[in-house]
């Protein structure tokens, strides 16, 4: 796509839309996951599968599946990481942006990092409640990020907006 785009004359950026859940160990982030998916009454959540099972997106299909086995199966926070630290959880109550980085500062930086690695260079990150995670990024991730000069390395220009 980019050598498309380069031969008109443009440049294409691309991003990507997450939550976090970042504390200072993996244990405590999952835990915090856990603890959001315990908060989820049911009834809602079957009201949100059922609006976005209309949906004609692949992806949104796809997300339904993997809800859906959880749900049938009585899963567990960790049967909704579709790779490592990377959990889909956030979409069982909402369409959309509906996985989220989940892990320890140095984890979700690693993830960050990955991705930048794959071409992304714009970030659009939040949680829930989201003054809350903003602290915990903020005060875990970005210092994690610039300790490893990750910030100035990362494909330019990169926002980060926790």
């Amino acid at each position: 796509m980019r050598a498309l785009a380069a031969a008109e004359g443009r440049t294409l950026r691309f991003g990507v839309r997450l939550h976090v859940i970042t504390r200072d160990t993996s244990e405590e982030a999952w835990a915090e996951a856990g603890r959001l998916l315990d908060a989820i009454d049911p009834a809602h959540i079957r009201t949100a599968q059922k609006v976005l099972s209309h949906s004609e997106s692949i992806g949104q299909r796809r997300m339904l599946a993997l809800h859906e086995g959880y749900r049938r199966d009585g899963g567990t926070v960790h049967d909704l990481e579709v790779y490592p630290n990377l959990w889909a959880g956030v979409g069982l109550g909402r369409g959309g942006a509906g996985t989220a980085l989940v892990g320890s500062h140095a984890e979700v930086a690693d993830l960050i990092e990955e991705y930048a690695r794959h071409g992304i260079s714009e970030f659009v990150l939040s949680g829930y409640p989201h003054l809350e995670e903003a602290y915990w990024f903020g005060e875990g991730v970005l210092p994690e990020l610039r300790r490893r000069g990750a910030l100035s390395t990362l494909p330019a220009p990169i926002r980060l907006t926790a």
